[in-house]
């Protein structure tokens, strides 16, 4: 574990153009702005394709990679000097998703750990109105941090 108590793991022939600092910042300023939490303890993991396949059918019943999970370690109220969880990165996946979408890849990753952090501290987007706030975050926190607008902005 780092000092922060941010852990970055890269398995093994796993590229990933994230640098730790930025990894932080994007955690922390996801944690403060959602919670208010200012010392995180997680793990962020980039891992190959067939690893968060596995990940995802053990854990979600879904045969299939997808960009992102999260492994949250609490429920309800979020106690700060325990570790919330994991969160796992398909960074193949990732990589042409972020081709498609037209973004570079540390932009989009960026955002899934948002993402990612987010499902860590609670948030889900099952129903419209948890999606709606969830999405409101991710632009808050993109915004904050300098980066794309997660999600189109559509008029009313």
């Amino acid at each position: 574990m780092i000092d922060t108590g941010i852990e970055v793991m890269v398995d093994e022939g796993v590229d990933t153009p994230c640098s730790f600092a930025m990894i932080e910042k994007v955690v922390k300023t996801s944690c403060a702005i959602a919670q208010g939490i200012r010392q995180p303890v997680l793990c962020v993991r980039f891992a190959a394709d067939a690893d968060v396949r596995a990940l995802n059918a053990r854990w979600r019943n879904q045969d299939k990679v997808t960009d992102v999970l999260s492994f949250p370690m609490q429920e309800g109220d979020i106690d700060e000097s325990q570790p919330l969880g994991d969160i796992v990165l398909a960074m193949p996946f990732v990589a042409r998703e972020a081709q498609r979408l037209g973004l570079h890849i540390d932009a989009h990753s960026y955002h899934l750990i948002a993402h990612g952090t987010l499902h860590l501290l609670g948030y889900d987007h099952m129903e419209d109105a948890q999606a709606e706030q969830m999405q409101q975050l991710e632009h808050t926190i993109m915004a904050r941090l300098g980066l794309h607008a997660p999600y189109p902005v559509t008029a009313a």
